[in-house]
């Protein structure tokens, strides 16, 4: 194992790499069916199955052969810049696409085939947008970077392969289950075994510490980039189910199998720096700090992880709002009120959320509906209290 006390201490290299273009950018040549595509290639494999091709009666074992390493049609992205694919489809001569995985603002995540190690794999397609194709490169930087230490594989999802197709950065890593956030809307929102939060909990925080040690923030810690490494499950009754008019299968609920998780999504990761002033993390996950302009660093980590941890215990994000003095009123509603000490230091974006030393609110609530909002929050130790299990 590599020591840790081996930091990086020099900024990483955030420009795009340039490389030769490689093979599997055009796709590997065969004679037969060089200038074939589409409908074309579907209408000669048919005939060399059936054996009616002219150089004689060819076999279905050659015809396979021949077909996986033909090259998918070019198709024009999408009008948001995604890639177009159809399942079965070949990425170089190496991947099969078998079926897509999810899709978020940077791209698509499919799973393919990989013929050469002979396992299933996710690839990250991003977009063919320059601003996206950067962040790619940032994101294998990282992966690449923390790669290098025994540490990351049992917490940080790990990259196989990246290359360059057809203007879309593909990276390769590991098939791991279902994200956090998936898992609980297949299973209608209801929370986790408190048993399970306290492994998630501990294995987010082990991560933390270990990222942290090399001096890099994750900055966007959210249900969605936590994945399971397993998705199996089991069904276990629900007792908290209401007994008027019950759906179908809703007095049971899923329960991983297994609790170890993977984080993702490195793409916003950052080295520590001073005068952190741009907004990070999605909104819900989001510090104080970021939102009152005083700049970020390691503890927006550790905030992002308290709010994922109440969402699994409860089902239901802790903020659920679009607005930045209502988030701020919620967090005084849930955790007593922000330091005084923050309050004084908001800068001149965030002194439109204070007054006197103190939040702007409720004189500053946009609305009564906003008000209401935050007034039917419990405190977080009743928020928890309600809603967990007993352990067992």
């Amino acid at each position: 194992m590599e020591c840790l006390a081996e930091m990086p201490h020099a900024p990483l290299d955030r420009r795009p790499r340039k490389r030769q273009r490689l093979g599997w950018d055009v796709g590997p040549e065969i004679p037969q069916l060089k200038k074939l595509c589409g409908e074309e290639v579907a209408n000669v494999i048919s005939a060399m199955t059936m054996g009616l091709s002219s150089g004689g009666i060819v076999s279905s074992q050659e015809t396979q052969g021949l077909f996986r390493f033909v090259t998918p049609p070019l198709r024009e992205d999408d009008k948001d810049g995604h890639y177009v694919f159809a399942v079965g489809d070949n990425l170089t001569s190496r991947y099969r696409i078998n079926a897509k995985m999810g899709e978020g603002t940077f791209g698509q995540v499919l799973e393919c085939w990989d013929r050469e190690r002979k396992e299933m794999v996710a690839i990250k397609i991003i977009r063919g947008i320059k601003k996206y194709r950067d962040a790619a490169m940032i994101e294998i930087g990282m992966l690449e970077q923390l790669c290098k230490y025994e540490k990351s594989r049992s917490s940080c999802v790990q990259i196989r392969n990246w290359f360059d197709y057809r203007n879309h950065i593909c990276i390769v890593c590991e098939k791991l289950g279902p994200s956090l956030y998936d898992f609980l809307r297949k299973n209608s929102y209801r929370s986790f075994p408190v048993a399970i939060v306290r492994e998630v909990a501990k294995q987010l925080l082990e991560c933390l510490a270990f990222m942290h040690d090399l001096r890099l923030i994750h900055t966007d810690l959210k249900p969605e980039n936590i994945l399971l490494v397993s998705p199996e499950y089991i069904k276990v009754p629900d007792y908290k189910v209401s007994s008027c008019s019950p759906k179908e299968g809703s007095y049971y609920k899923r329960v991983p199998k297994s609790s170890s998780i993977k984080v993702i999504d490195f793409g916003s990761t950052t080295y520590d720096q001073q005068d952190q002033t741009y907004v990070v993390s999605t909104r819900h996950y989001r510090a104080p700090e970021v939102i009152l302009g005083l700049g970020w660093s390691y503890p927006c980590d550790i905030w992002s992880v308290g709010c994922i941890l109440v969402e699994l215990c409860t089902g239901e994000a802790l903020f659920q709002t679009h607005e930045n003095l209502e988030h701020l009123a919620m967090m005084e509603r849930v955790l007593g009120p922000l330091p005084y000490h923050m309050l004084k230091k908001a800068d001149r974006h965030g002194e439109k959320y204070v007054r006197k030393g103190r939040l702007n609110w409720p004189e500053g609530c946009a609305s009564r509906e906003s008000m209401k909002a935050v007034m039917k929050l419990p405190r977080l130790q009743n928020l928890v209290m309600q809603n967990v299990e007993q352990a067992a």
